[in-house]
């Protein structure tokens, strides 16, 4: 039995001090934004409570789906670099960028050379190389492989789409079938919801149809996604079944907010190729935010 849990869109708080030459971009909306919407429902010990529960399970692996920072400043990224150190080995944990992530032109690449140790295939250079491309990785975690794509770019203001481009699709479906042909369990993380309908069209992805292909031509048992702040569950076309796509919760927002209270997704997996099963468990935030519930359980593959 291999134990997977799945958080996204930590928006790791609170915003620090920003200087004028920093607010002179797309930033200044997203600082308006925090102080006039977010802040009040994703600061507190939210986050903290989240971690304590998965600390207390006998976990396998960590899958973060983006967005770990709110504006891409570098104290930011140095912040979420501390963090991620503090909660666990690189080994234990996995982590994809979010459109958060690459809020502006250079915030991408310094949040990947900042995180490259969760990012890092295992095929990849030892140390962060600019010309390398790190998307999409593997990662083999016993009879798991962990596939990491990116959709995370820089847009203008007031949008927050990402894209899933050709070179990214058939490298992708190199590694899938590679993964199946190992015999392994194959989960992929995306930032962007690869469904048509599931975001606004100024937050959507483009290249939909593409990442569909890349899953249906290359195979998987399951991908997962943040972005909308959303408890979710859709599908796509697999080779032989219909493959879940599952998205969760920030994991910093609070309870009494008009989004879904933080959560986390607890994968179970077991089986064999031609026989996996999954079961996935919902944990969400209680209404007083000082501990998790199980609110939802799901089985698939079974």
């Amino acid at each position: 039995m291999f134990k997977l849990a799945h958080i996204s869109d930590i928006h790791l708080g609170p915003l620090p001090s920003l200087s004028l030459r920093e607010l002179a971009s797309k930033r200044i909306t997203g600082f308006i934004n925090w102080h006039r919407n977010r802040r009040s429902h994703m600061a507190g010990d939210t986050l903290n409570t989240l971690m304590d529960a998965i600390d207390r399970i006998d976990l396998d692996h960590l899958a973060i789906t983006g967005d770990m920072v709110n504006l891409a400043s570098s104290r930011e990224i140095e912040t979420v670099t501390a963090w991620l150190q503090d909660a666990g080995e690189p080994r234990n944990i996995s982590v994809i960028p979010g459109n958060h992530d690459a809020y502006v032109p250079g915030a991408y690449e310094k949040a990947t050379k900042a995180w490259y140790p969760y990012m890092r295939g295992e095929d990849a250079p030892a140390v962060w190389d600019e010309d390398f491309h790190c998307y999409p990785y593997m990662r083999v975690r016993g009879n798991v492989a962990i596939i990491g794509c990116s959709t995370a770019l820089a847009t203008p203001p007031f949008a927050a789409s990402g894209y899933f481009g050709r070179r990214q699709a058939r490298e992708t479906v190199n590694l899938l079938r590679a993964a199946g042909e190992a015999g392994l369990f194959r989960v992929v993380m995306i930032h962007h919801p690869p469904i048509r309908g599931a975001t606004p069209t100024h937050k959507r992805m483009i290249g939909i149809r593409r990442f569909g292909a890349t899953i249906s031509a290359g195979g998987a048992e399951l991908v997962l996604h943040g972005h909308t702040h959303l408890n979710t569950v859709y599908s796509l076309r697999g080779q032989k079944m219909p493959v879940p796509v599952v998205g969760i919760a920030s994991a910093s927002q609070g309870p009494g907010g008009s989004k879904p209270p933080a959560g986390f997704n607890l994968f179970s997996i077991s089986g064999s190729p031609g026989n996996w099963k999954l079961l996935r468990e919902r944990f969400e935030l209680n209404e007083i935010g000082r501990g998790v519930h199980l609110a939802e359980t799901t089985r698939f593959l079974a």
